[in-house]
């Protein structure tokens, strides 16, 4: 007797369920930022001042997107918007004190979030979920 194989679809929308329902029992640490903005904060720890169009090719997301997300960001005190001082189109962000606070929460309780995820399994079984994560995100790409 053979074993139904899995079902790959089910389980990822599943997966995702569950780590919504973490993050949503824990709104405290998240202080009313959106998966999208913790991304942001990330991105511009890592880059800071940079253009909206260096932000959306990084994060895979249109310059518009960005740029909305870049004004509710800001108008929640989290980034500040400058002008390019070499091209007058252009516009950088780059975290504020508060963002910057945001950012080092945000990045520990995904740290804590990670921890579990990583419970159990061995380094090459997690880059083996890694890989196969990765393609199916690429499927977008086809």
């Amino acid at each position: 007797m053979s074993s139904a194989p899995p079902r790959f679809g089910f389980l990822l929308n599943r997966a995702y369920r569950g780590l919504q329902r973490w993050v949503e029992t824990r709104p405290h640490a998240w202080e009313g930022i959106s998966s999208a903005q913790v991304g942001l904060l990330f991105f511009l720890e890592s880059t800071p001042n940079a253009k909206i169009g260096e932000i959306a090719e990084a994060l895979h997301v249109a310059p518009a997107a960005v740029t909305n997300l870049s004004k509710r960001m800001q108008a929640g005190g989290l980034i500040e918007r400058t002008g390019d001082v070499s091209d007058g189109r252009a516009t950088r962000l780059r975290l504020t004190s508060d963002g910057e606070r945001a950012s080092r929460q945000s990045r520990r309780l995904l740290d804590q979030l990670n921890g579990h995820l990583k419970s159990g399994f061995t380094e090459a079984e997690l880059a083996v979920v890694a890989r196969w994560l990765e393609q199916v995100a690429a499927l977008s790409d086809d």
